[in-house]
């Protein structure tokens, strides 16, 4: 629809009513604008004010009185296109301050911090964030994500695939069965007695993720290189003495 159009291109809903109104009613005056969109006077004047700056309402002067209508709609794409080039040297300029940027926001981090994520896109986030970096280990892995979102695993591990991300997968005990070993993937298998809640450990970079998927996903992201190198430790020793093929 043509509103959303509008909306897309940044104008306010004040804007799109006033904008659409004199669109369709041609030259009006104040008062009758106000009796279309029922917005208190003085804030259709603000709107009004911010289309006329923005070159996409113009108005006329009978009688001493202001009847305002819509620019010739061709001044739309001109809008388009000023703003387009607005935000390019904008974003030029950000890239240009991105190393600063960065080094403050470095400096502030904290060394360990915590969040927690929910629900399926939840979920998503970190997986996202897991073809960042080169390695993934797991601990009690039961394929839960490709079972339950099927189509964004898909996609996902065709780009961990792509990126060379390597994945160490301690699975519990009832996948030996069902499970078949995925590109750049390398799989051992627990003993039966780590089997229980659907949960799962994933260590990346300076991440440890707690997983359960119960009836909602439900993730805890730890960041800290100490704990994350204590887990790596303890994936190691369970994939070398305790984990079998």
């Amino acid at each position: 629809m043509f509103t959303e159009s509008l909306r897309k291109i940044g104008l306010s809903e004040g804007e799109i009513k006033i904008y659409t109104t004199l669109l369709e009613h041609g030259l009006s005056p104040i008062n009758q604008i106000h009796e279309k969109i029922g917005i208190e006077r003085r804030n259709i004047y603000d709107i009004l004010n911010k289309l006329i700056e923005k070159g996409l309402v113009t108005y006329v002067m009978e009688n001493k009185k202001r009847f305002f209508q819509v620019s010739n709609p061709n001044k739309i794409i001109s809008y388009v296109e000023e703003k387009k080039h607005a935000l390019d040297s904008i974003k030029e300029e950000v890239k240009k301050e991105i190393p600063n940027l960065m080094q403050k926001f470095n400096f502030k981090r904290l060394e360990i911090s915590a969040e927690i994520y929910r629900g399926n896109e939840g979920v998503k986030a970190i997986w996202e964030d897991m073809l960042n970096y080169k390695e993934v280990r797991l601990i009690g892995s039961g394929r839960y994500v490709p079972k339950m979102l099927p189509h964004f695993f898909v996609n996902w591990n065709k780009r961990r695939i792509e990126s060379g991300v390597r994945w160490f997968n301690l699975m519990r005990h009832e996948m030996r069965k069902e499970v078949k070993q995925m590109t750049l993937e390398e799989i051992k298998f627990l003993p039966k007695e780590f089997s229980g809640n659907p949960t799962v450990i994933c260590v990346y970079g300076n991440k440890t993720v707690n997983f359960l998927f119960g009836k909602e996903f439900f993730a805890f992201v730890i960041e800290s290189k100490d704990l994350a190198d204590n887990y790596r430790i303890y994936h190691k020793y369970l994939w070398n003495n305790v984990a079998e093929h």
